[in-house]
């Protein structure tokens, strides 16, 4: 077996514009796929946005709730949604077509580390959102409505609250992405599972740090992030520790190709 033979893809390497014109193509896709599936959830936009104010619906005092202080917002804050929503769908399938563009330049080995990853990654993100929708949220729009001071009456603005609720999406997806973090630094050298070991506590306090950098000013949130960051921290190292660094694959993939 030789070295060619482990990327089958790469024997004819492409011209640039042959790149280039595929790399449009699968962009053209992507857009594509969005579009649909925005146009599909389009009919149900109020819906799917009194879906999403839920948890903080549930928590509003008797006789308010939620106002629109634009004159469009009740219009556009609903779309704007859908269109997040419409990307958040379509993940599966983006990331499809960028690993369709990438998989010819890659390695045997870097192919079976790659697929798994990608998939890891997209479970975790959606883990962590769904953590935020029926956690989070909740507590933390229970411990805000509580703390008005009387007299004041809790109206959130429709589209205010979409730019939270996106943050705080964003903000707990990424940070179920750590485990993927920490196999990414010991499969490429960066880093061992010993030394990430010993930064425990910096990981620790980072973690509250980010938590009080991404979430609103109060300690619920604030744990509630940082402490599945911890976690996850943990659950990184442990599978860190199955991960080959990616010189000793490589080392690997040479030996085999020179017998």
């Amino acid at each position: 077996m030789t070295e060619s033979a482990a990327r089958p893809d790469t024997d004819t390497e492409q011209p640039l514009i042959a790149h280039l014109a595929e790399l449009r193509n699968r962009l053209l896709r992507c857009l594509a796929c969005v579009f649909v599936v925005f146009l599909g959830l389009s009919l149900f936009a109020n819906d799917i946005y009194s879906l999403i104010a839920g948890p903080l619906l549930a928590q509003l005092p008797e006789h308010s709730s939620m106002i629109a202080t634009e004159v469009a917002a009740p219009f556009l804050a609903p779309f704007k949604l859908v269109f997040f929503v419409a990307v958040f769908i379509s993940v599966p399938y983006l990331l499809y077509q960028a690993w369709a563009f990438i998989a010819p330049g890659l390695y045997d080995n870097e192919r079976r580390l790659v697929v798994p990853l990608i998939s890891s990654s997209v479970l975790l993100f959606y883990l962590g959102c769904a953590f935020a929708f029926f956690v989070v949220f909740p507590l933390l729009f229970a411990f805000l409505t509580s703390t008005a001071p009387d007299g004041v009456t809790v109206m959130t603005d429709i589209s205010h609250y979409l730019n939270f609720i996106l943050k705080m999406f964003f903000a707990f997806g990424i940070a179920f992405e750590v485990p993927i973090a920490i196999i990414l630094l010991v499969w490429t050298g960066l880093a061992t599972v010993a030394s990430l070991a010993k930064k425990r506590a910096y990981i620790i306090i980072g973690a509250f740090t980010v938590g009080m950098l991404l979430t609103p000013p109060d300690i619920i949130s604030q744990v509630l992030l940082a402490v599945p960051v911890w976690l996850l921290f943990e659950l990184g190292l442990i599978l860190g520790r199955f991960v080959k660094r990616r010189s000793e694959d490589e080392t690997e993939t040479r030996a085999a190709a020179s017998d």
